[in-house]
């Protein structure tokens, strides 16, 4: 392994919002030198155009008519991960609340479920060194046979208070509702479902600090390295 020649190696990183899975995915890509994907910004993405196309989000007909439309591109450097929509950079617009409160109902539509998916394969097949990818049915659904498959925990105060924590002046108990609510929705929802994969590693990160969290993940990747 030393001689450079490590094998790609493919990580999938799941569980809901707040858990660290972002922070994480991304530090656990820097250091190790893979590639990184965040799928919940492409789910936000496809989100924040048909709320600004004026398509009906309550019409799951709808929004599985133009599902296709939308050109996105994400950029999977750790250091700097972009994602752009029809050439426009929409990293900021994106994490909104009102793109927020409606990614739930636009992800939960097959034909939008489908065409993400085969983005993110797309980007994993050709990610030369291996990719970290995070999400919420990604060990589940998308890549189900990744080398290594972490399912992240914590429990929902723990989540709520760093999420209202980078939702700058959030309240601690609205955004644990709104977590609470969106978890159900995504948990119950027919089509990948966010589930934990029966091979993954559960982390529960409550009483963990981010960079012990980090350590764990980066520890399980390279002891998966070393074995292939």
């Amino acid at each position: 392994m030393e001689n450079g020649a490590a094998q790609p190696v493919i990580v999938a990183i799941d569980g809901p919002s707040g858990t660290g899975k972002s922070s994480t995915s991304k530090a656990v890509a820097a250091q190790l030198g893979l590639s990184y994907l965040d799928t919940g910004a492409q789910y936000r993405a496809i989100t924040w155009w048909m709320v600004t196309n004026g398509i009906d989000i309550e019409d799951p007909t709808a929004i599985a008519a133009v599902a296709g439309k939308p050109e996105i591109v994400s950029g999977t450097d750790p250091a700097n991960p972009t994602i752009t929509v029809d050439g426009t950079d929409v990293s900021g617009p994106i994490r909104t609340q009102d793109v927020t409160s409606k990614v739930s109902a636009v992800s939960a539509v097959p034909e939008v479920r489908t065409r993400i998916t085969e983005l993110q394969r797309s980007l994993a097949a050709c990610a030369e060194k291996g990719i970290v990818v995070e999400g919420r049915d990604i060990g589940t659904t998308v890549l189900p046979d990744a080398d290594l498959k972490i399912f992240l925990t914590a429990s929902p105060e723990a989540r709520a208070a760093r999420r209202s924590g980078e939702l700058k002046g959030a309240d601690v108990h609205a955004t644990r509702e709104a977590l609470v609510r969106r978890d159900a929705a995504d948990s119950s929802r027919k089509t990948s479902p966010l589930a934990k994969a029966d091979d993954a590693v559960e982390v529960d990160t409550t009483e963990l600090t981010l960079a012990q969290v980090i350590e764990c993940v980066v520890t399980l990747v390279e002891e998966k390295r070393a074995a292939k």
